[in-house]
Order: C-alpha cells, then sequence, then structure tokens
C-alpha cells in the first residue's frame, strides 16, 4: 500500500517558494545568455558537457570544450552573499557542504577530460562575466587553431 505523499518543507508557504525556483532560464541566466550572444558568441544551453556525468552546465561551448556554469548564492554558498536559513537550518547547510562538494567535483571531472570550467555567481554583473567568458572562449579558439598547425 503506498503511502500518501509528504512533504519535507517546513509550511505550507515555503513548499510554494520552493516550487517557485527554477531549475533553469532564471532571470540571471538569462541576463548572462543575452551578454554572451550580443558578443557574437554562440553556445548551446542546458547541456552535459560529458554525457556520461550527470551534470549540466548552463552555457556549453562544445568546439572549446568550454562549460559555463551560473551559480546561485544560496544554492551554493557564495562567500558574499550566502545567508544561513533560519528554519531547518542544519538540513540547508548539508545542502549547500554537498552543492559545493559536487561542484568541486565536477570541476575536477571536466579538467581531466579537458574542459574549461567558467563558474559564475548570480550577483556578478552579466555584463562582465560575459566579457570574461569571451574572453576565455576566444584565447581557447585561439590556442586551439595554432595547435592544429
Amino acid at each position: 500500500m503506498s503511502r500518501p505523499y509528504e512533504p519535507w518543507a517546513s509550511s505550507a508557504d515555503v513548499r510554494v517558494r520552493m516550487q517557485g525556483n527554477r531549475s533553469r532560464d532564471t532571470r540571471p541566466e538569462l541576463a548572462l545568455r543575452r551578454a554572451v550572444h550580443a558578443r557574437g558568441l554562440r553556445y548551446r544551453v542546458g547541456v552535459r558537457p560529458l554525457p556520461s556525468l550527470r551534470r549540466t552546465a548552463d552555457l556549453v561551448f562544445t568546439r572549446c570544450k568550454i562549460a559555463v556554469f551560473l551559480d546561485g548564492c544560496f544554492w551554493h554558498g557564495c562567500p558574499e552573499h550566502h545567508s544561513l536559513a533560519a528554519t531547518n537550518s542544519s538540513f540547508w547547510a548539508e545542502k549547500v557542504r554537498k552543492n559545493r562538494d559536487r561542484d568541486a567535483d565536477t570541476n575536477r571531472r571536466l579538467a581531466d577530460a579537458g574542459w574549461l570550467v567558467i563558474r559564475i555567481w548570480e550577483h556578478e554583473d552579466p555584463v562582465i562575466a560575459a566579457e570574461r567568458v569571451s574572453a576565455l572562449v576566444m584565447e581557447r579558439r585561439k590556442k586551439q587553431r595554432t595547435s592544429r598547425r
């Protein structure tokens, strides 16, 4: 016999707020994508850089092997803006710790496979972040062209 679904959220209000959190196409992500696109760069959205690894990057430049992750300040423990949860604090502290551990593991695995990982915090100016992404993409493309000769 199946049990009725019991949400783990601390209250109905928290549950509604949590359901409103998007995993992609967030405002910061759309702003970054617009800024990168405006610089003339084309990319893939929401792709696994390594198909065998269950990790999805926000922007992926497949030919030059660059994966861009836009990390939320709360979810990934931003040193500048992360705030401790008032309710269920031990659960959230552990959740953020696991997210950070997974981020480090992702960075390592992608680097081992020849990928460059760029991590951007959601609070960063999207135009400045796009300039950083653009510079690294152009640098990587230039290196690829010179190594083929």
